[in-house]
């Protein structure tokens, strides 16, 4: 997993650019119009998304229009499900625990 990914998304107004830009593709003034944020801003954001590879840009005509990349959330994907057999050994045994504890109430 790379950490860039989660710094990169670690940011409140990336984060919002990000989810943004999950509905569709945006240019830079769609974007800053969307969430309230300056143009400046948002350029800025964008080139830490780009280069931590999150985003990508395509030139059209004189816009840049933003992607999102499907790879780093791919990578998340993979990194939170490496802890499912983790979760889900901690899940049964707190199952296994709580149904001692219950029958152990119920005895006389």
């Amino acid at each position: 997993m790379q950490a860039a990914t989660f710094s990169a998304l670690g940011e409140p107004s990336r984060l919002q650019i990000v989810e943004l830009l999950g509905l569709r593709p945006y240019a830079v003034g769609e974007i800053a119009e969307a969430l309230g944020i300056r143009q400046p801003q948002v350029s800025k954001h964008l080139r830490v998304l780009s280069e931590s590879g999150i985003v990508r840009a395509e030139r059209r005509a004189r816009r840049r229009i933003y992607h999102l990349q499907a790879e780093p959330f791919a990578e998340i994907t993979r990194w939170a499900e490496s802890f499912e057999a983790l979760w889900d050994a901690r899940l049964d045994a707190l199952g296994d625990y709580l149904r001692t504890t219950e029958d152990e109430e119920h005895r006389p």
